[in-house]
């Protein structure tokens, strides 16, 4: 009679499954974007709405952005984090659909994805690839220390007909940080292109300064 009055004595304790981003809706990131030279810090505010948008045949989860670049959209499929949002400037500031995040993917591994772009009327093809370079560190962003975080960098090969553009054409250092249930906690985002007569510089830190995650 002893299991009959305790059905759940055999049971496994529940595993909570924690993602690297909330979809919950009313929850709010407040950021900073520091825009190196000349040096502008600039806060911008993401909500995440009840809304829902189908994009590629998946069904993203819609943020507003309040700084006017538009709203953001979001897709947790398995173990893999997609956004839909504009490329940087510097790569022509299309729309496109991006891994940006595998959270089961072991330190050293990476994937790529590649996309057309336009940049001064050129049309170019970006790889951009994506390495897990460190996880399970601890970070500290504004005076918050973040556990199990993962570290990316982000590496982009453009090239031209087919052609890859000398490596002097594009220099990047783009990292991102993410933490268990915050998201993206600091990124780092420094682009230099430099290709026949076009030129086009970002440099730019964004740090998560408060966040209330529902």
């Amino acid at each position: 009679g002893w299991q009959r009055d305790c059905p759940n004595s055999r049971r496994p304790p529940a595993v909570v499954d924690v993602k690297y981003m909330s979809l919950t809706s009313g929850s709010t990131w407040n950021y900073e974007l520091i825009d190196i030279l000349p040096a502008i810090t600039t806060p911008f505010s993401i909500n995440s709405t009840s809304n829902d948008s189908t994009i590629n045949g998946k069904s993203y989860h819609v943020y507003s952005n309040n700084s006017g670049s538009g709203n953001e959209y979001y897709n947790i499929t398995g173990n893999e984090y997609y956004n839909f949002r504009k490329l940087p400037l510097a790569l022509g500031g299309s729309s496109v659909e991006n891994i940006y995040l595998k959270d089961n993917v072991a330190a050293g591994d990476s994937w790529s994805q590649s996309y057309p772009i336009m940049v001064s009327g050129i049309a170019l093809n970006a790889a951009l690839t994506n390495t897990i370079t460190e996880k399970g560190i601890s970070k500290t962003v504004k005076g918050v220390t973040y556990n199990n975080v993962i570290h990316v960098i982000t590496t982009i090969a453009v090239s031209f007909s087919g052609v890859p553009l000398p490596a002097s054409a594009l220099v990047t250092d783009i990292q991102s940080f993410y933490a268990p249930k915050f998201g993206m906690i600091q990124s780092i985002n420094k682009i230099n292109f430099n290709y026949s007569g076009i030129s086009s510089n970002t440099n730019q830190q964004t740090n998560l300064n408060t966040a209330d995650i529902k």
